[in-house]
């Protein structure tokens, strides 16, 4: 594996937005590492496609980061992506460290846990995909878990629609089963969904636990980068860039409002679907 120059940048992509709740935790944990973020806005929601298209996605935006960026290491900040190209494949095929969010998140559900019943929910295909019941059993842990997928959840954040009656309807059918299943622990298990934490707790009740598993990305990332050397020697901050393959200015102005003052600019991002991967 090639590991280069410590202060190049980190790479992350995303399907829109959600990616940047691990943005936020990464930026505030390593502050002196360089940040290229792609949220491929031109093609959200992955997480009603069929997984070998969000396949073909993640490996352009990959590829990107890698070729055009000359990224260090790489996040998958998309549950649904890393569901659908399991990151040590990606990892082998990149030559370059790879981190996805599911297994740390799942690691940090089970250690939560207080009565041993756990619950993840996420998109259809991340949901369908079986993603989190491999984590949560390789971590060995003794737990029962209920998933349950979120379709509209996604686009309800896109839209900036955080609360009201609408989302609250919505919460109340969807969570319905992790509910009835009496879990002491909830994952969010989508990028986006930290930003429902607020409706998602009042349906779950005060006594259930939410975990998101962006903190605990950034935990893991930094302590890959020690392993492997590639902590940025830099003394000052490392500085962000962000593209979006759909409209520049509106992930701005959306953008700034979940991730905060980092995102001041963004560039357009276009794939090349001729100069990657296919399969």
């Amino acid at each position: 594996m090639q590991q280069g120059n410590a202060d190049r940048p980190i790479g992350m992509f995303d399907s829109g937005f959600g990616g940047l709740t691990v943005a936020r935790a990464v930026i505030d944990l390593l502050p002196r590492e360089g940040l290229v973020y792609i949220g491929d806005t031109a093609r959200y929601p992955y997480g009603s496609k069929p997984l070998g298209e969000v396949r073909r996605y993640a490996q352009e935006l990959a590829h990107s980061l890698i070729d055009d960026y000359g990224v260090k290491a790489l996040v998958v900040a998309c549950n649904t992506a890393a569901a659908a190209l399991p990151v040590d494949e990606l990892e082998r095929e990149l030559g370059v460290p790879v981190l996805g969010v599911v297994e740390p998140g799942a690691r940090s559900l089970v250690h939560a846990t207080r009565n041993g019943r756990v619950g993840v929910i996420g998109t259809v295909g991340t949901i369908g995909s079986g993603a989190y019941p491999r984590a949560v059993h390789a971590t060995g842990a003794d737990v029962t878990l209920t998933c349950a997928a979120c379709p509209g959840f996604v686009e309800f954040v896109e839209r900036g629609q955080t609360g009201g009656d609408e989302v609250m309807v919505l919460a109340e059918r969807l969570l319905a089963p992790v509910v009835e299943a009496e879990v002491d622990t909830l994952l969010l298990g989508c990028t986006h969904y930290p930003f429902l934490a607020r409706v998602i707790a009042d349906v779950m009740g005060p006594d259930v636990v939410l975990v998101s598993s962006a903190d605990e990305t950034a935990f893991a990332l930094a302590a890959l980068l020690d392993r492997l050397g590639l902590r940025s020697t830099r003394s000052g901050p490392g500085g962000q860039e962000f593209l979006s393959s759909g409209d520049a200015s509106w992930f701005v102005e959306t953008g700034q409002r979940l991730l905060g003052p980092e995102l001041v600019t963004a560039r357009r991002w276009v794939h090349d679907p001729i100069r990657r991967p296919t399969s």
